[in-house]
């Protein structure tokens, strides 16, 4: 039976996926126009490498917990892998717009190599972007922009959630070295990371002003990896526990000064809602672009089910989400760029974005019908993947607590 069910799936999900995937389907929705010149090429580029690289294999990479190991090397080929860091540390000097751009495209052709590539650009390369010294900017991101090697970023624990300041993992001043002792979970690129920014408390008393962050490579003594956690979508990235067991690392990979742990955990949390609100931007456009190709191909009553009110009204409700959340991402990325404060946006833009990729991966496999519902389609990977988008780097109920915050402090101001 599976067998036979492989024959008959195969060919029609090869044939929704060339329909789907199409640039003239995105153009469509999009006025490229309201972007410069350089970033409508990178998104053309960034488009035509998911078309042909990533896409094919999405189904693959998901079926088989496959890491995209080649795809992630072209990807840094492309220079998306240190896209925002400086060209002397060997990234391609772009701004957060063009990282906002380009996350979409990857993640419309493979949600996997999204959050790989969100992970390791926001969250590792980040906080050494903008706190590590020049030792560290050598040793610690040159190496990492060509798709080699990647990171990840040790801030959840067991226990805490999304309480980033009840952080229990310490760091000891052992004289000529740090050593740490803690569990960190849910750890984005944990198995193929050679190095992460892991945050730990150096000082109890302080609370959250008692919280450092360091740079562990991969592999080191005194740290272990948990067992591979089986999700329930972009399976193709590892998640796994970090195990801190007396880990001994060198004093001068303290990032920034003992005791900005926290602040620099939230100012690349900010920063990376632009690339999860991204992530979940492809993941929403690529339902899109499923549904209207399968009810422009799918006949029903002697028509095209795409002539049917019900589904007009579906598809035209998915198309306008998806371009409110666009445009509340691009302002974010804009406002990041600018050097002005983008909390707040930034927050709605993943809130918006996230809950849109969950709707319209949702009403995606409505318009299949029973074809959504079979795990050989498309349609159903994008609603797996799409339902992680609203709880990693800030559950939805955070992202309004942030902007509800920065509302009130504005109003009372």
């Amino acid at each position: 039976q599976l067998g036979r069910l492989e024959q008959e799936c195969s060919p029609l999900r090869n044939r929704l996926w060339h329909r789907s995937y199409c640039p003239r389907t995105h153009i469509i929705l999009t006025d490229n126009s309201s972007l410069p010149d350089t970033h409508q090429m990178l998104r053309q580029t960034c488009a035509d490498f998911a078309e042909k690289e990533l896409a094919p294999l999405a189904w693959t990479t998901d079926k088989k917990h496959l890491y995209p190991t080649e795809q992630v090397r072209k990807m840094g080929d492309l220079g998306l892998m240190a896209i925002d860091q400086k060209e002397e540390y060997g990234g391609a000097g772009l701004d957060s717009l063009a990282y906002a751009v380009a996350m979409e495209e990857i993640s419309r052709g493979c949600a996997t190599a999204g959050v790989i590539m969100s992970a390791h650009n926001s969250l590792y390369l980040g906080p050494i972007k903008y706190w590590g010294s020049e030792q560290q900017l050598q040793k610690y991101v040159l190496p990492f922009s060509t798709g080699e090697k990647v990171g990840c970023f040790a801030l959840s624990e067991p226990g805490n959630g999304s309480d980033a300041g009840a952080a229990s993992t310490t760091a000891r001043d052992d004289g000529d070295c740090w050593v740490l002792n803690g569990t960190k979970s849910w750890i984005t690129n944990s198995y193929e990371a050679s190095a992460a920014v892991v945050f730990a408390t150096t000082d109890k008393s302080k609370k959250h002003k008692g919280i450092s962050a360091f740079i562990v490579p991969m592999p080191t003594e005194g740290l272990s990896l948990g067992k591979k956690e089986d999700k329930l979508g972009i399976r193709g990235s590892s998640t796994a526990n970090l195990i801190f067991d007396d880990c001994k690392i060198p004093k001068e990979n303290l990032v920034g000064e003992s005791g900005f742990g926290f602040k620099i955990a939230m100012s690349t949390l900010d920063a990376g809602r632009i690339g999860i609100a991204s992530q979940a931007l492809g993941i929403a456009q690529a339902s899109l672009d499923c549904a209207i190709a399968y009810a422009d191909d799918r006949k029903a009553f002697g028509a095209p089910i795409s002539k049917l009110q019900s589904i007009q009204f579906k598809l035209s409700d998915m198309a306008l989400k998806i371009e409110s959340a666009r445009l509340l991402t691009w302002r974010a990325a804009k406002l990041k760029d600018a050097g002005m404060n983008f909390t707040k946006e930034a927050a709605m833009a993943k809130l918006a974005a996230s809950e849109t990729a969950t709707f319209a991966s949702h009403q995606a496999i409505q318009i299949l019908g029973g074809m959504g519902f079979v795990s050989d389609m498309p349609a159903e990977r994008h609603y797996r993947d799409a339902r992680i988008t609203e709880i990693y780097e800030g559950t939805s109920e955070i992202q309004r607590l942030v902007i509800a915050g920065r509302l009130l402090a504005e109003y009372r101001k």
